[in-house]
This record gives C-alpha cells, sequence and structure tokens, in this order.
C-alpha cells in the first residue's frame, strides 16, 4: 500500500514539474563571509551589485561589517545569463560542481585563477561562468545518443523526501548534492517562501542539466587535488619580455604638474629596465602618450604591437582604466596600475595589479600592525579643529578595534595644554597620541605642548602616532619626532640615508641632468621599484608570476610589495605596509611586517 501510495504520489508531482526544472533559477541571494580588510564597497565591486541592495538584506551592514560575518549577497539579475556564483557547501567537491552546473572543470579553474586544492573550502565563494558549447562538459557519443530519446520516457523525479521536523530547504538540497532553486522549481509549492509541512512529499530532481542515465557512473571519482593538477595551464617562458606604457607624457592638454611626474616615473623605470639589462635579461619597450584624460585609447589599443605585450603599466587617469583594464582581460595581458587606489576593476578582473592599497584594506593593515606593535596602549585621540574629516574613517576603524578589544582610549581637544595631556597618562601603558588630522598646521600646535608634557614625566611610556603625509613634514620637525618617539604608518617611504636611496639619486642626477622632484612618493622611484618588480618577475616566472609573486628577489628602495588576490575571480591588490619609528635614541627605522 506505501508503496502504491509512494508511486502515485510520484506521478502527481511529476505532472506538476515542467521540463524547465533542469533550467538555471535564479537564487534570492547567496552567502559570503567576510575578509579583513573588505568594505561594503569592495564586496559589493567583487558581485556587481549595489551596496544599497546589499544592506537590504544585510540590515546593519551600512554602519559595520565585521571580519568573518556572513552577508547575504543579492544575485545580479542583469548578469545571471553570463555568471552566477556559488558558496561551497561542506563536503562539495569541484567534480560534484561540474556535474551540478554542466560546466567543464577547466571551465570552472578558468573562470577562478584564485582557486586550488587548498582554498577550495566550505564557505568560499566561487564564480561559476554561463554555459556555452566552449563551457559545458564534454559529452561522449553514447552520451548524445542517450538525449536523443524521447523526454516523456524520462523520469524528473529520481526519488521522493518526505518532510521531517526541522527540515529546510537548504538541509534538504544539501542532503541530496543539488541546490535550493533546483529543488524549489521541481517543488513549485515553495516558492514564495512558503514553509515546509512536516510529512509532506517533496520531488528530488537530478542535478541541473546531468540526468543519471546521462552520466555514467565513474570507476574513480577524482579528488579536487587531482583535478586542479591535471587542469593547471602549461607555465611559458619569455626568452623577451614585451612591455607597454601608457601614460599622459606631453604637456599639451595635460596639466604640467601631472606631465612632470608622469615624465619622472617613465624615466625611473628606464632606469629600472638599463638595470636588468646589465643582467642579461631582454626587454622591448612600446611607450605611449595617452593624452589628457578626455581622450580615446581606441588608436593605441589598436597597434599591431599591442596585442602581444606581457604587461602594461599605466594609466594615470580614472577613465582610461576601464576601456585598458578590458583590454588586458581579454589580451591576457597583466595591467599594473601605479597610481590610484580607487578604481574597483581590480574585484572583477584577474589581470590587475593595484600598487596603491585601497583605503579598507590599508586601513586594516595598519590596526593590525599597531596592535602588534604596541603591547599595554593606552590611546589619546587629539581632536583636531580642522582637516580632520579625512582621517574620520580611519579613527572610526582603529576606535571600534580598540573598542572589541577593550583598549582604554580618551579624547582630547587639540588645544590642550600639557597639563591636560598630564591627567590622561597611564602607568604601565605605552600612552599613544594620535592627532585626528594629518596636517602640518596641527602638527606645529601639538608639538610643543606635547614635548613639554614628555619632558615633564621621563617615566611616562610616550608615542605620537601618525600618518604618511608626514614624511613631507620631517624636516621641519625632526627633533620633535625623535624626542616624542614617533610611529607613522605607510606603504611607501624612502630613508635618504640607506646607500641604496644616494645611489638612485645619483644615477638619476647623471642620467637627467635635474633632481627628484620633492614630493612624496617620489615618482621616479616609484617608476624604478615597479619596473623592477615586475620586469624582474616576468623574466624569471613568465606565465607563473601570479604564484610566485613573493618570491621575487628586490629590496625596493621606496614601495613594499604584498600583493594577495582580492578573490578567487578578481586581481591583486598590494597590502604592503610598514611603520616608520623614529625612536628615542635619535635612530630612524622602519618596521617591515610580513
Amino acid at each position: 500500500m506505501k508503496a502504491m501510495k509512494r508511486i502515485f504520489l510520484s506521478l502527481l508531482l511529476a505532472a506538476a514539474c515542467s521540463l524547465s526544472i533542469h533550467a538555471q533559477e535564479n537564487q534570492t541571494y547567496f552567502l559570503h563571509t567576510v575578509e579583513k580588510g573588505q568594505s561594503l564597497y569592495s564586496i559589493a565591486s567583487m558581485y556587481g551589485v549595489s551596496q544599497a541592495d546589499i544592506i537590504r538584506l544585510n540590515p546593519g551592514s551600512n554602519e559595520k561589517i565585521y571580519f568573518g560575518r556572513t552577508l547575504r549577497i543579492p544575485r545580479n539579475k542583469e548578469s545571471v545569463a553570463h555568471e552566477t556564483f556559488h558558496t561551497i557547501a561542506a563536503d562539495e567537491t569541484l567534480y560534484r560542481l561540474s556535474g551540478l552546473y554542466g560546466i567543464s572543470i577547466q571551465a570552472i579553474c578558468d573562470a577562478n585563477p584564485g582557486l586550488n586544492a587548498s582554498n577550495f573550502r566550505a564557505g568560499e565563494v566561487i564564480r561559476i561562468p554561463a554555459k556555452t558549447p566552449e563551457t559545458a562538459i564534454a559529452e561522449k557519443p553514447e552520451q548524445s545518443r542517450q538525449k536523443k530519446e524521447p523526454e516523456a520516457l524520462k523520469p524528473n523525479c529520481r526519488d521522493m523526501h518526505k518532510v521531517k521536523r526541522r527540515e529546510t530547504v537548504f538541509s534538504i538540497s544539501r542532503e541530496y548534492g543539488i541546490t535550493e532553486e533546483e529543488l524549489i522549481a521541481a517543488n513549485p509549492e515553495l516558492k514564495g517562501g512558503n514553509k515546509l509541512k512536516r510529512g509532506s512529499f517533496l520531488c528530488i530532481p537530478y542535478p541541473r542539466q546531468t540526468p543519471a542515465e546521462n552520466v555514467p557512473a565513474p570507476t574513480h571519482t577524482p579528488t579536487d587535488s587531482e583535478l586542479f593538477k591535471k587542469n593547471d595551464k602549461k607555465d611559458e617562458k619569455y626568452t623577451t619580455v614585451k612591455a607597454a606604457i601608457i601614460l599622459p607624457l606631453l604637456s599639451e592638454g595635460i596639466h604640467k604638474s601631472e606631465s612632470t611626474r608622469m615624465l619622472e616615473y617613465y624615466e625611473g623605470l628606464l632606469m629600472a629596465v638599463d638595470s636588468l639589462k646589465r643582467q642579461g635579461l631582454s626587454f622591448d619597450l612600446y611607450t605611449y602618450n595617452s593624452g589628457p584624460e578626455n581622450a580615446s585609447l581606441q588608436s593605441i589599443l589598436a597597434r599591431r604591437e599591442m596585442q602581444d605585450v606581457h604587461i602594461i603599466f599605466g594609466p594615470l587617469y580614472q577613465q582610461h582604466i576601464q576601456p585598458l583594464a578590458e583590454f588586458a582581460q581579454k589580451k591576457n595581458i597583466r595591467l599594473v596600475i601605479p597610481f590610484t587606489s580607487k578604481d574597483n576593476s581590480v574585484f572583477r578582473n584577474p589581470y590587475v595589479y593595484q600598487i596603491n592599497t585601497p583605503q579598507s584594506y590599508l586601513y586594516s593593515e595598519v590596526y593590525d600592525h599597531f596592535l602588534r606593535t604596541f603591547a599595554r596602549p593606552n590611546v589619546i585621540f587629539l581632536e583636531s579643529r580642522e582637516g580632520s574629516a579625512e582621517k574620520a574613517d580611519f579613527i572610526k576603524g582603529l576606535k571600534d578595534e580598540l573598542r572589541q578589544r577593550s583598549i582604554p582610549m580618551v579624547s582630547l581637544p587639540d588645544s590642550c595644554t600639557s597639563v591636560s595631556f598630564n591627567t590622561v597618562l597611564r602607568s604601565g601603558h605605552e600612552n599613544i597620541f594620535i592627532p585626528t588630522s594629518g596636517s602640518n598646521t596641527t602638527l606645529i600646535r601639538l608639538l610643543p605642548q606635547l614635548t613639554l608634557t614628555v619632558r615633564q614625566h621621563p617615566e611616562a611610556q610616550c608615542h605620537l602616532f601618525g600618518y604618511p603625509e608626514w614624511q613631507t613634514y620631517t624636516k621641519d620637525h625632526l627633533e620633535s619626532f625623535f624626542e616624542l618617539d614617533t610611529y607613522f604608518y605607510s606603504s611607501f617611504y624612502t630613508n635618504n640615508l640607506l646607500q641604496s636611496a644616494a645611489n638612485f639619486t645619483r644615477s638619476y642626477r647623471r642620467w637627467y641632468g635635474k633632481d627628484l622632484e620633492e614630493r612624496y612618493p617620489k615618482y621616479g622611484i616609484l617608476g624604478f621599484d615597479t619596473g623592477y618588480y615586475f620586469l624582474k618577475g616576468l623574466s624569471q616566472y613568465g606565465t607563473a608570476l601570479d604564484d610566485n609573486l613573493n618570491r621575487i628577489q628586490m629590496l625596493p628602495i621606496q614601495t613594499g610589495f604584498k600583493f594577495q588576490r582580492v578573490n578567487n575571480w578578481g586581481g591583486f591588490i598590494n597590502r604592503k605596509v610598514f611603520f616608520v619609528h623614529f625612536t628615542k635614541g635619535y635612530e630612524l627605522l622602519k618596521l617591515d611586517f610580513d
């Protein structure tokens, strides 16, 4: 009797199910676990959705998102025809995902260049490309013949499931190795968020596009390691590295100061090429003037030699980044963006290397280094009357970090005298004064009172902590910086006392008959550092550069390099940060962090 009832229910549900159960039906969201440094902006950029859409699914996320928190990410209806995203579940394998989506393993690997056997784990999000003849699983001839059988002879449900107490659509779909949307498509009564009824029966469909009779059971199910190894592309070495530079190098229609900076960057890069050539390496260099920001790059990108360069350095202007990034991705060319930190191409383009760290990632690194450097901090924020808006995000984030760790902190106006500063000092703690503005005006106002405080309390452990732009004011405040045991963070710094910096300065003067401009960062050194790092890396590792970025042997003069891929399908950002320390013993140190 039970068997008859089961068959009856199967036929009833099968009649209700259409052949569209195998077509992709959009889930309303998928899950993303927040990583250190990620912001609402960067996460929205990764998935091609708006910040407002994420906030709507995750109330409160506009105020703060925390490392390790899981966010619901809405599916972008416009891009779902081109791609989708999948959050890997526990016990899910690459082989299983390939069958689930009907996409070849090679296509999944190509769409996720940052994915490998070690990071293929539960909670990781991967990009699933659209199913096309190029990306679909290759079928054997006997499978094609099977597909020609009348569709009516194929059952729509491979099993029936009786709903138990506390079961959900998610738990049932995972039990049978299908997606939630497949389960809902096979059981229309679940649409619209209708709750499961205990004791009811659900049709369990075959995985999308792969009915059981079309996929012969393998004698051996390959492991993730085997599949990644099998689908690795063969590395290629370059006998001659071909590089293009696209910058506004001529002054017509370009602000003179911008043209001067770009020329200096280019001159530094040429010095890097010369240094590498003297090591026996070979390069072809193509240089193009991009013109002003409203100029088109199409005539440059159409040139024959641009079709097979290995790397591009540039551009300067925001308007030029998107067309250049799209060209680089289409042609499999690496693009080094040396200047801006505000473009979002890096979050969806695996060929982009962004030298300037996006603000949220930079601040995350600084907070980590701050807590590593100071064992028992007592933080005194000095609220500035002007110029504090640009540091508001940094100060807010640091206060949140300190609050989470119950680290003592207090705020005072920067107009306070040493008498007020004396009242907030804590014995047995490192008392760290942090202005909320990085301006020179703020420093001029604060330094005399802070110096007096330190002299009145020589037993107290006191430090001044600040910002990258302080290296611009070092000559004006050098004595005070040493006396206040000052730290500032930066992703670039040139210690002119180092031999490498002195040698470069002399060589630049000899090459070009002029001195480097007094600005930070120094663009000539930036050109040398970035040119040397990437051109040497390509000469050593060729197409395997991405897997060997941390093995390139180089001691940069100014810019640190610590590249990390932003996600499995995006490019690389530079997360290198160090602290510059002016010690009470009149030593100047650059604290390097791995």
